[in-house]
């Protein structure tokens, strides 16, 4: 399948979003689409499978004007779109995910629920995905939902797949698959629109790169012709100085301690400390507990046994209103169902940790509230035209920034950082880093868990490595390698 974007265009109220945009799709080919949060590179994929409608512009496919009423239509004629935030049913078990709207019948209009599990079990084997077809959406990871929906993807035969940020929580080892996948599609003529921020993955397996700023493609390459500076040039601007910013932070005393936590099932005997001024790497495969630890030291779920002390003093946390009056703040992996409330502005939801500090007899100082929420978000860099706006109406990359604000403006002694930078670009990214290195020279005891292993040495000091709910092992910035991690991750030693 061909496909020909020309002269996109298209604004939601007086935001302009797509001021003008050239996009094509070749038969077989991998076409990388690059841009910072907030360039309209979704916003450009949503118009062509008719989520929405353009203002302006033409759609070709196959030589033919073509504009589709929704996404179902799109997916029909072979346009399939994987989205970055997941469009999964927790309530409902994997299968009925796969299938839903889609289930097989027979004559008499019965499911066949055996041919359902025939299929799914096929996709999964060839995506090497190992989850139980009966298995409620909710009890996944974020990573084994993505899997779920490229299955579902795979599943309807398109002609063209569009993937935003599909290895955004996945592993190294899940992202190996993907590749060899996406390869395997690619020689039979499927089309491939990868969306991604992880510069090493669009070299490796993308064939064409457009670029994107402010709503207009900025350039079209062979990905074998330009490079990894002249991507970021185009994107942001500018030249991007530095990727991992210096860090310049004191590291002093031990200011956080956890003792041989245990919640059975899921984690096992996890004992370590961070230092104030510290940032402390947590990495390790997918479902290796990195995730439950932190809840648990946050009080989301509960532990067994173990004990957590904040500067030589036990905490008692049995609910996250007990971890934040003790100043420990947590970025949640998933943002929009746990990080913010996305119906609400920006100044609620960044001052909603610290809204006690803007009651006066009872009553909440809304002014005081919003001058606090515009401070964070001129710090933060976060592109709204108003704190009054819904969190609902920005890119991902700005909703983690007003995460990240929330947990500042409480003024946390320890801040939790669970995939801080996923789905972020890279100009946002190094934003991230510097603002983590600022928290740590105030004396911020951080603890930071990525599946990016580039990001794990770039930005800790020390890396603990989480294999099957136990620390495998602790490597110092100086000793850690991508291959040390990978096998303490994968139980060697």
């Amino acid at each position: 399948m061909e496909i020909r974007m020309t002269g996109i265009k298209k604004s939601f109220g007086t935001n302009s979003v797509l001021r003008g945009v050239d996009f094509d799709i070749q038969p077989g080919e991998v076409h990388a689409l690059m841009g910072e949060n907030g360039a309209g590179k979704s916003t450009l994929m949503n118009i062509l499978t008719g989520l929405h409608k353009l203002d302006a512009g033409e759609i070709m496919v196959d030589g033919k004007k073509q504009h589709f009423a929704n996404p179902k239509e799109a997916e029909e004629y072979g346009i399939s779109f994987i989205h970055q935030e997941m469009n999964t049913w927790p309530d409902m078990t994997v299968l009925e995910n796969l299938f839903i709207g889609k289930e097989p019948t027979n004559k008499f209009g019965l499911i066949q629920t055996k041919k359902m599990k025939e299929q799914a079990n096929q996709i999964f084997q060839d995506l090497g995905i190992a989850i139980d077809l009966n298995t409620e959406v909710r009890e996944l990871s974020v990573g084994q939902q993505q899997m779920i929906e490229i299955a579902k993807s795979l599943m309807t035969h398109a002609k063209v797949i569009i993937m935003d940020e599909p290895t955004a929580a996945l592993t190294e080892r899940e992202i190996d698959t993907l590749f060899k996948l996406i390869q395997t599609l690619t020689e039979k003529g499927v089309s491939i629109v990868y969306i991604s921020h992880r510069m090493e993955e669009i070299f490796k397996i993308s064939d064409r790169i457009t670029v994107m700023r402010d709503g207009i493609s900025i350039d079209t390459s062979l990905t074998k012709e330009t490079t990894n500076d002249e991507v970021v040039r185009k994107m942001v601007g500018r030249e991007l100085e530095d990727y991992y910013p210096q860090k310049t932070a004191t590291i002093k005393e031990d200011v956080f301690e956890v003792k041989g936590l245990t919640q059975k099932g899921r984690f096992e005997n996890i004992s370590f400390s961070v230092k104030s001024g510290e940032i402390v790497g947590f990495s390790g495969l997918m479902g290796a507990g990195r995730t439950e630890i932190m809840r648990a030291i946050f009080g989301i779920d509960s532990f067994d046994s173990g004990e957590i002390v904040l500067e030589g003093k036990p905490l008692t946390i049995k609910a996250p209103s007990d971890a934040i009056v003790n100043g420990i703040g947590f970025l949640t992996e998933n943002r929009k169902e746990e990080g913010l409330v996305l119906d609400y502005s920006l100044r609620d939801n960044i001052s909603l940790p610290s809204i006690d500090g803007f009651k006066k007899y009872g009553i909440i100082d809304t002014k005081a509230e919003s001058s606090f929420a515009l401070m964070l978000m001129e710090r933060l860099k976060v592109k709204a035209v108003s704190e009054m706006d819904a969190a609902s109406s920005l890119s991902g990359g700005n909703q983690q920034k007003v995460v990240l604000a929330k947990w500042i403006g409480i003024g946390s002694k320890v801040l939790i950082l669970d995939e801080p930078t996923r789905g972020v670009d890279v100009g946002a990214k190094r934003e991230i880093y510097q603002l983590m290195n600022e928290l740590a020279d105030r004396g911020v005891a951080i603890i930071m868990v990525s599946s990016d292993l580039p990001e794990i040495l770039g930005v800790s000091d020390r890396v603990v490595v989480v294999h099957e709910g136990k620390i495998a092992g602790e490597l110092s910035k100086a000793a850690a390698t991508e291959e040390k991690i990978m096998q303490l991750a994968t139980g060697g030693y």
